[in-house]
């Protein structure tokens, strides 16, 4: 019997794949990385008896990043990363041990079925998946095929039943398409960006962003933006006239009337039309016309459309209506919300969708209705050749989604209601009047057959006055003539609904990258998003994008970039090389970027304008170990010190607080000890700017504190405060935190863990001495008498904070609270405290010995 290996892009696809094609019938368990199941059946696999196992990655399995010594920013010249620069494929999510889990359940199985999402990204996962897990697989028998292609568009047994019957091959152009664009927004971006970055944060204070950074997608996003913004600045309002006119049909109701002319703008010219008009008493009916018109209905939803009124109507970002609209596939309750089309197949089961809707009792009358009267066939859309529209596959309730997911899901299923109602049809009448020489028009609408704007209520034509029965000579006593002076306005800023459509009308981004080319330019402080989810840019949006307009238009034009996504999407097809457009658009890119650095100065007058110098910026903080004057704490994004007196900038960890260490001074450069911390309900450190900056040691990295210092004396470094291994993470080292009392704690000093103990003792410290069982250093601790927890009201007890039963009911696990992820230097293997009497490195714990306290608390909250 044949094992089949089955991959989908999320755990909960697989779980819901494997219940319709097992028909329930199934075993699961958990894999070896604990963030993906493994569902076992036995079936029938192209006329064959099989045993399956369907499990699932979680997104993309590896991503593309330049090798080791490459990733330095101070030790790589950024134009190196254009050509000179290899790349590698490295694992997305280390953690998820994603490769060895896919090879360990590979091994032995002869078929693979690929259940990844239908686009390139999928297409991409595919040969991600593919690469893992071949090496491992049974070899094939001569030609046998063993690699297929699912291809479904939403989780209903009817379409993922369909795709197991009709499987196909991956698409290897699509995936190169997704591998060219990786490539080439690493090497265009990260050049850009380390160069403008260290350019400008090396010398201004109040940029307000860790990152300057630059994308061939994200910059002419944020050009939209300025461009509206300049158009808004350099806008002149001017003064303009508009007759306006009223007639009294009846006695008690008056008609008021446009003017033909519109607007005039001198002032007068339209004295004059008033005066003339003034002498008339009565207004003449010149013509009446009835017109019946019609109000389509809309075409068939697209991701971009749904993107514009999530933002426009529902208030919700783009990033985030993704993000739900994804949630809503996985479940089941909507089909692939990642497509272009707007066009039905001729054989989509439109009435089987509409079904599904019939007991919902906000649209039940009208889907019954449309059911037994029969359903329009929806207009006829842009075919991509994708997937179908975005479309209602299953019922749900308010109380199912709840919040924003009802609330999106409410609308995806209006509007695929409204694609198969009528069209709404409405008779406009419009009568004409002349009052003296002048003419003057009022219109009236009356809805005669309301077809979609039943189910779509915001569309409806919208209730006016109604106008009074009259044929041509009719006469109407004129009530009030008068001159209103009204000023042009000047556009607002762009709507997120508005920059979507511009992207789409450019070729900038993709439907699944545009709301993450929109949320970069607000995580970098470029944008703000204000009422209504206008985009207003910021100083520093400004200052970039006229910079680019001065040196190089192109950098922030869309024009470029849509000429690359052209290419890209030939890639896609086979009709264009791979290598060659790798090759040429590096070849454009670099070129423009050794212009860009000769010219930087251009943009660097912009700066100075709009922003501070850092020797101008910051507050007196800490001494300089090199000239002994203070240097100054600069807060805003990315805080850092800096000396002006030697011009010297050092960075320090972000998302924290910063506050002088008690004045105390690093032994190796004299430079004043500074302060990190995360709050009261997290993790602090004590770091040096100088090693911060320069690791002394060669097991340090750049981005160490104090309690990663490896310094064999020193009393703030991890050699004299380190305990043992974290109960959680590889490398880590529980530290004292000497400044937590007398709410005492130590901190793991990779991860978040944080341990709470003796809580109200007077003093806490490490002993030289280890512990026989565990290794982990002994801790002295003095209670005041008065509050000692001590048995027997002892004062002072030496032990091991995880072995010791003295201490067994005075440590407490938890995790640090973060403001945000830490922004640390290196990551790696690291020491233990590296003292004390057979001490193993990194002192891990034993978590089989019963008196091992911290691995017990540790399996308890997990």
């Amino acid at each position: 019997m044949r094992t089949v290996l089955m991959v989908a892009e999320k755990p909960s696809l697989a779980q819901s794949i494997a219940k319709i094609l097992s028909r329930g019938n199934m075993s699961s368990r958990k894999g070896l990385n604990g963030a993906c199941s493994v569902h076992e059946y036995t079936g029938s696999f192209i006329g064959q008896t099989a045993h399956f196992k369907m499990t699932s990655v979680c997104g993309h399995v590896m991503t593309l990043d330049f090798i080791g010594k490459y990733n330095s920013w101070d030790k790589v010249d950024p134009a190196e990363l254009f050509s000179k620069a290899p790349t590698e494929k490295k694992e997305a999510n280390p953690k998820l041990t994603m490769v060895k889990f896919l090879q360990v359940e590979g091994r032995g199985c002869d078929c693979i079925v690929l259940w990844l999402d239908c686009d390139k990204e999928g297409e991409n996962i595919c040969f991600e998946v593919l690469d893992a897990v071949l090496p491992v697989m049974n070899k094939p028998r001569g030609t046998e095929r063993t690699i297929y292609r699912a291809k479904f568009s939403s989780i209903t047994d009817t379409d993922i039943c369909n795709a197991m019957n009709h499987l196909g091959e991956p698409n290897r152009n699509e995936a190169l398409s997704v591998d060219a664009r990786q490539e080439l927004d690493l090497r265009i971006g990260c050049a850009f960006t380390r160069f403008q970055t260290k350019y400008f944060q090396g010398k201004y204070g109040n940029l307000d962003s860790s990152l300057i950074s630059f994308g061939p997608c994200q910059t002419p996003t944020l050009g939209f933006c300025v461009e509206r913004h300049d158009k808004i600045q350099s806008f002149k309002p001017e003064t303009y006239w508009v007759l306006q006119a009223k007639v009294n049909p009846e006695k008690e109701s008056s008609l008021t009337l446009d003017w033909d002319r519109v607007r005039v703008f001198d002032r007068e010219v339209a004295q004059m039309f008033l005066n003339i008009t003034k002498t008339a008493k009565e207004a003449k009916v010149e013509s009446v016309s009835k017109k019946e018109k019609v109000k389509q209905r809309p075409l068939a939803l697209n991701t971009v459309e749904m993107l514009r009124v999530a933002s426009a109507a529902l208030g919700m970002g783009p990033q985030h209506a993704m993000q739900i609209a994804e949630r809503l596939y996985t479940q089941g309750y909507i089909s692939y919300p990642r497509t272009e089309t707007t066009h039905y197949p001729e054989n989509f089961d439109l009435k089987g969708c509409l079904r599904q809707q019939a007991n919902n009792p906000y649209w039940a009358e009208t889907v019954k209705a449309l059911l037994s009267e029969g359903i329009n066939r929806p207009r006829k859309g842009h075919d991509a050749g994708d997937h179908p529209p975005i479309t209602p596959m299953r019922a749900a309730t308010e109380a199912e989604l709840g919040g924003d997911g009802w609330r999106l899901y409410e609308y995806i299923t209006r509007h695929f209601i409204a694609t198969v109602s009528a069209d709404c049809k409405y008779l406009q009448t419009t009568i004409s009047f002349s009052i003296g020489p002048e003419r003057f028009t009022c219109v009236g609408k009356v809805v005669t057959s309301p077809g979609f704007t039943e189910i779509m209520p915001w569309h409806s034509i919208p209730l006016e006055e109604s106008l009074p029965h009259c044929q041509k000579g009719d006469l109407f006593p004129v009530g009030e003539i008068k001159l209103l002076e009204k000023q042009t306005s000047p556009p607002d800023y762009l709507t997120e609904a508005e920059l979507i459509t511009l992207m789409e009308k450019h070729g900038i981004g993709t439907d699944a990258s545009i709301p993450v080319h929109i949320n970069n330019i607000c995580q970098r402080n470029y944008v703000t998003v204000e009422s209504g989810r206008r985009l207003k840019p910021t100083n520093l949006g400004i200052v970039l994008v006229h910079g680019y307009y001065k040196i190089d238009a192109e950098l922030v034009l869309p024009t470029i970039r849509s000429a690359v996504e052209k290419q890209l999407n030939l890639i896609a097809l086979g009709k264009a090389n791979y290598h060659q457009v790798l090759e040429h658009t590096l070849d454009i890119f670099k070129r423009k970027f050794h212009y860009f650095v000769d010219s930087i100065a251009g943009m660097d007058e912009l700066m100075e304008v709009s922003f501070s110098p850092l020797a101008a910026t910051g507050k007196p903080l800490s001494r300089c170990g090199k000239c002994h004057r203070f240097m100054k704490y600069i807060q805003a994004k990315p805080s850092r010190l800096h000396c002006s007196h030697c011009d010297d900038t050092y960075s320090l960890p972000q998302n924290g607080t910063i506050k002088l260490y008690k004045e105390l001074r690093c032994p190796l450069d004299d430079f004043e000890l500074v302060l990190w911390s995360s709050g009261s309900r997290g993790k602090s450190y004590p770091l040096c700017p100088y090693c911060y900056n320069h690791p002394p040691f060669r097991d340090m990295k750049k981005g160490m504190g104090c309690n990663e210092c490896t310094h064999p004396t020193c009393q703030h470094s991890l050699s004299m405060l380190g305990i043992g291994q974290c109960v959680e993470c590889e490398n880590g080292v529980l530290v004292l935190d000497s400044t937590s009392g007398p709410k005492w704690k130590m901190a793991c000093n990779k991860c978040n863990v944080v341990v709470h103990f003796f809580e109200n003792a007077h003093k806490v410290r490490v002993s030289p001495e280890t512990c026989d069982l565990c290794e982990a250093a002994l801790v002295d601790v003095d209670f005041n008498k008065a509050k000692s927890p001590l048995p027997g009201d002892e004062t002072q007890h030496s032990g091991c904070v995880f072995c010791d039963p003295v201490f067994q009911d005075l440590v407490e696990l938890k995790h640090a609270a973060m403001r945000h992820p830490m922004h640390r230097g290196g990551q790696g293997k690291r020491q233990g405290r590296g003292r004390g009497k057979g001490r193993r490195p990194g002192g891990r714990l034993n978590p089989k010995k019963p008196k091992d306290k911290m691995a017990a608390l540790a399996a308890y909250f997990v």
